[in-house]
């Protein structure tokens, strides 16, 4: 039982280690900025920023950021969060529209079909009187 306690406890800490690194901007393209008391303030190369710093990566941009295990992490354009959720590995739900098929819509049809029932068509059809 004490032995995993101490696996727990370890597991944690190491946990907590890997989250609250570290990252290095090593290259910036286009406009991203930082979250600071209030006001945003653009990145600049060299900069290093904590897990828990909020930044905003613009349409056109990317950033390349390295953690201080190592890893080098690509933060794609139109990304909004923490550093550490943003380069957190696995499933990212978001994402950019790369392509658009607008043909479909862009077609017209001729003869176009509609259906309607008007109130006097059916109130013959009743006699609301006879009840």
């Amino acid at each position: 039982m004490r032995k995993i306690l101490i696996l727990a406890v370890l597991a944690c800490v190491i946990t907590a280690f890997a989250f609250a690194s570290d990252f290095t901007v090593q290259t910036i393209s286009g406009s991203a900025e930082r979250e600071a008391n209030g006001q945003r303030i653009a990145i600049k190369a060299g900069e290093i920023l904590s897990g828990d710093t909020v930044i905003h990566t613009g349409s056109n941009a990317s950033l390349v950021l390295r953690a201080s295990t190592g890893r080098t992490i690509t933060v794609p354009a139109s990304q909004n969060g923490t550093v550490a959720d943003l380069t957190r590995s696995g499933v990212r739900i978001g994402g950019n529209v790369t392509q658009v098929n607008t043909d479909a819509a862009a077609r017209t049809t001729t003869g176009a079909v509609t259906a309607s029932a008007r109130a006097s068509d059916v109130a013959g059809d009743l006699d609301i009187a006879a009840e």
